[in-house]
C-alpha cells in the first residue's frame, strides 16, 4: 500500500513541478477548434452515410423491380 501512495504523490509532483502546461487562453481556442472540426467531420460523415444510403436503397429496388 505503501507504495501505492509513493507513486500518487511522486506523480503529483511530476505534475507540479515538471509538466509545462499550455496557457488557458491557448487550450480554450484549441478546444473550440477540436469542437468545430469535430461537427464538420460528423456532419460530412452523415451526409456520405446519407447518400450511400439512398444508393444502396436505390440499388435494391432496381434488382427487386
Amino acid at each position: 500500500m505503501a507504495g501505492i501512495v509513493n507513486y500518487v504523490k511522486e506523480s503529483f509532483g511530476e505534475l507540479k513541478n515538471n509538466v509545462t502546461w499550455t496557457p488557458w487562453s491557448e487550450a480554450q481556442s484549441l478546444t473550440i477548434l477540436v469542437a468545430v472540426f469535430s461537427i464538420v467531420f460528423s456532419l460530412a460523415i452523415w451526409g456520405v452515410d446519407s447518400v450511400f444510403s439512398k444508393v444502396v436503397s436505390f440499388y435494391f429496388t432496381l434488382i427487386n423491380g
